[in-house]
């Protein structure tokens, strides 16, 4: 076997997330999600454990997970859909009475926990003799440091949370993810790698943020624009899923091709078409069409990047002190979103205080999940030569141990800690909080 083609990938993929997804809704009933990463990594480990007694199943397997490229996979191809898929529904009306928070921890937030977790991951490194400078740490602090949007709308369908909360964590997730690409951009051209650009000034960094986050927005408002006045002049419900579907695809395509932010520019657009899209350019036919017809996108991409999550496993390189590093980052990453979320909560005025526990909720509910392993990956082209041996995986490793903490352990506790935090104060008979 030496290259699979994209349609046997995909019927690998498709066939894993049925297969699982049928075992965890039938016996461990689990968020789905949630289930079906836990099962891949089971059978990761497997294949492992198969590979001692019949190498050549570990290296067919390791040749499977090379041919998909995650980091290609989830970057430029799934993002855009799942992103769109959850800006769809979320209430403009709401996101713009959080706009100060939202703004706030989806640029100081992501950039103040990338410093905490930089600073920290270095000390973790000189402690257990990892081979990572300065500048590798604040890599690994920029790609841990955004919370997923993906995990974290997975997660969210599923809770009763306030309406307030709910809308700050989606909107701040939908956002972060963009900024936090473009600080690991800059901080890849301070390491000497990145496509050779030079990021060493203050004015580059601001020139790449602007043409980055804010060309984005601008470009996703437009592309959102032109389809939304498509979408008014027709009523057709089979041709408006499509323009919806070419917004999406030739949108982050060409976002891609002129080196501005594909994931802000989805999400833009897909607030747009959303609520001035559902609400003045739609029938209610077409309404029902249309999300009917990205709820199945989103669930199915769900599926298959929750499954090549717990595939991954087979192309980390697991050496203890590796190991050690990811379960010594996962207090460090908790800690950094502690801060990043409660300064501003302590500094500005903002209506969300209202929510009892807010920063420990917005803390444990700022899930990690598949952006931070594509960009984890994504270092072992980048860095080269322009790094020691090693550096790359000690990153990922790192990385990955966060992530499955942060889907497993966070993903399954949080909204027990809502009915233990929330629901008591929202009761009629609790003092106003």
């Amino acid at each position: 076997m030496d290259h699979l083609s994209t349609f046997e990938i995909t019927a690998i993929l498709i066939t894993l997330a049925a297969v699982f997804g049928y075992v965890n809704h039938r016996f461990l009933r689990l968020p789905t999600t949630i289930g079906l990463m836990i099962l891949a990594m089971l059978l990761s480990v497997g294949l492992i454990g198969a590979g001692h007694v019949f190498p050549s199943v570990h290296e067919t397997a390791d040749r499977i997970m090379q041919s998909i490229e995650f980091d290609n996979t989830l970057l430029h191809g799934m993002l855009g859909y799942l992103l769109f898929a959850g800006a769809l529904h979320i209430d403009l009306s709401n996101l713009r009475r959080h706009t100060t928070v939202i703004a706030v921890l989806a640029t100081f937030g992501v950039v103040l926990s990338t410093a905490i977790v930089g600073g920290a991951a270095w000390l973790i490194a000189r402690l257990l003799g990892l081979p990572l400078e300065f500048i590798h740490c604040l890599l690994f602090g920029a790609l841990i440091s955004p919370t997923d949007p993906i995990a974290v709308l997975a997660i969210l369908k599923s809770l009763h949370a306030p309406e307030d909360l709910k809308t700050q964590i989606a909107g701040e997730s939908l956002f972060n993810d963009g900024v936090g690409v473009v600080v690991f951009l800059a901080l890849l051209g301070f390491s000497g790698a990145g496509h050779g650009e030079d990021a060493t000034s203050a004015s580059t960094i601001a020139m790449l943020f602007v043409k980055e986050a804010l060309g984005g927005a601008v470009f996703g408002l437009g592309v959102g624009l032109l389809a939304y006045r498509m979408l008014k002049d027709i009523d057709n419900y089979q041709v408006e899923v499509l323009i919806s579907l070419a917004l999406v695809t030739g949108g982050y395509a060409l976002a891609d091709a002129v080196h501005i932010s594909g994931p802000i520019a989805m999400v833009v657009a897909g607030l747009l078409i959303g609520n001035h899209g559902r609400a003045f350019a739609m029938s209610e036919t077409t309404r029902h069409h249309l999300d009917t017809f990205w709820e199945l996108i989103d669930e199915v991409l769900n599926a298959v990047l929750f499954v090549l999550i717990g595939l991954e496993v087979l192309l980390l390189a697991i050496e203890t002190r590796y190991v050690e590093a990811g379960l010594l980052a996962v207090p460090v990453v908790l800690l950094a979103r502690f801060v990043s979320v409660g300064l501003p909560f302590a500094i500005l005025p903002l209506k969300s205080k209202r929510v009892p526990h807010a920063v420990k909720l917005m803390t444990w509910g700022g899930l990690r999940g598949g952006i931070s392993v594509a960009l984890a990956l994504s270092l072992r082209q980048e860095l080269g030569e322009h790094a020691e041996p090693g550096v790359s995986d000690v990153i990922l490793v790192m990385t990955y141990v966060v992530v499955v903490f942060s889907i497993i352990v966070q993903g399954l506790t949080i909204a027990r800690l809502l009915r233990r935090w929330v629901a008591p104060a929202a009761s009629p008979a609790a003092p106003p909080g």
